[in-house]
C-alpha cells in the first residue's frame, strides 16, 4: 500500500471532498482522484461511494479512516520529536499568524518562544486564517495565532487556546482633529474612517459598535494590514482603531491623538494547535506568558480630551 495514496484518501475524507482537499494541498482535484483510485485498486476495495455530487465513506472507508487517523497522528508526533533532537540544535518552531493580527502584537505574543539559552529557529508564515488552518491540519505548522477561534465552516481537527483579549483604542492625526470639540465617541461621526479588512474580528465588532452608537463616518479606506492602516492614519487620512494592547506603541512618534477607548468591544486572541494539551516548548512558553503578561487596559469605555 502506497502511503501517499493513503494520505490523499485521508485528507479528502477529512476535507469533505476532492476539491477542498486539493485547495488545502495545492494540487488539482484530478490528481487526488487518481491517487485515491490507485489506492482502491491496490486494496481491491471501494473506499468512497458517490451520493449525487458528494462523496460518502463506505464501511471499508470508515475502517480505513480509523487507522489513517492514528497513523498520521503518530507520524506528526514522530516528526516533532525528531525535529527537537539532538539537543544543541535549534528547535524549529513553525507558526502561522493570521493577517488580521497586528504585527507588533504578534511579535509580543511570540517573543517568549525565543530563549537565548535554548536556541529556536522561528519560521513564521502570514496568511488568511483558513489557509493557515489547512497548513496546521497537515502538520506544516506547529501553531496558528488568530483573532478568532476556528470558524465553524472550517473542518479541521484542532483546538483553541485563548491567550487574552483587548478593547479598542481610537486615534486620529492632529491635523484631522483640528478644532473639533465634540466628545468621544460622537467626534468619530464627523471624521473619515479607516477600517480593518472584512476578514478580521475587529472589523465585525467595530461595525457593530458604530451601529449601536448610531455613528456613520465616511469610510475612507479598508486595510488587511494594521501597520498600513496606521500609516494612513498618521498621514491624516482618517480615524482608526487598534487593540488597546498596542496603544502606547501606536502613539509613539507624536503624530496621533488618542480620541478614546471602547473597552466594551473585546477582541480575543487565540493560539490554535492540533494538540488538546500543549506540549511543544515554544507553544507552552507563549501560552504561559500570555496568562501573566498580556498587558491590557480595562477601564471601561472612556473618552480623552481632544487636542485644541
Amino acid at each position: 500500500m502506497n502511503l501517499k495514496h493513503l494520505f490523499y484518501f485521508w485528507k479528502t475524507a477529512r476535507s469533505g471532498g476532492v476539491v477542498k482537499a486539493g485547495e488545502a494541498l495545492h494540487i488539482t482535484p484530478q490528481t487526488i482522484s487518481g491517487q485515491i483510485r490507485l489506492l482502491e485498486e491496490s486494496l481491491d476495495t471501494q473506499l468512497f461511494a458517490r451520493d449525487g455530487r458528494a462523496l460518502e465513506l463506505t464501511p471499508a472507508g470508515r475502517l480505513a479512516m480509523e487507522y489513517a487517523d492514528e497513523m498520521f497522528s503518530i507520524s506528526a508526533e514522530l516528526e516533532q520529536a525528531l525535529r527537537h533532537y539532538p539537543k544543541g540544535r535549534p528547535v524549529e518552531f513553525r507558526v502561522g499568524v493570521s493577517d488580521a493580527v497586528p504585527k507588533s502584537l504578534a511579535y509580543r505574543l511570540m517573543r517568549p518562544a525565543v530563549d537565548p539559552a535554548d536556541p529556536v529557529r522561528i519560521i513564521c508564515r502570514e496568511w488568511r486564517l483558513d489557509r493557515l488552518l489547512a497548513e496546521l491540519a497537515i502538520h506544516r505548522l506547529d501553531l496558528v495565532i488568530a483573532d478568532s477561534p476556528i470558524p465553524p465552516s472550517v473542518d479541521v481537527r484542532a483546538y483553541n487556546h485563548r491567550l487574552g483579549d483587548s478593547g479598542l483604542s481610537f486615534f486620529a492625526a492632529h491635523a484631522l482633529v483640528g478644532s473639533m470639540n465634540k466628545p468621544f465617541p460622537e467626534c468619530i461621526g464627523d471624521m473619515p474612517a479607516l477600517l480593518p479588512g472584512e476578514d478580521s474580528a475587529i472589523r465585525r465588532k467595530l461595525v457593530d459598535w458604530l451601529d449601536r452608537k448610531r455613528l456613520r463616518p465616511r469610510i475612507a479606506g479598508e486595510f488587511d494590514d494594521t501597520a498600513l492602516m496606521t500609516a494612513f492614519g498618521r498621514a491624516g487620512v482618517g480615524v482608526f482603531a487598534v487593540p488597546t494592547a498596542i496603544e502606547q506603541e501606536t502613539l509613539a512618534g507624536g503624530e496621533l491623538v488618542l480620541l478614546g477607548r471602547a473597552e466594551e468591544v473585546r477582541i480575543e486572541y487565540f493560539a490554535i494547535s492540533v494538540e488538546r494539551r500543549l506540549t511543544h516548548p515554544c507553544v507552552l512558553a507563549i501560552s504561559e506568558a500570555a496568562k501573566t503578561g498580556f498587558e491590557l487596559l480595562d477601564s471601561g469605555e472612556s473618552g480623552l480630551p481632544l487636542a485644541p
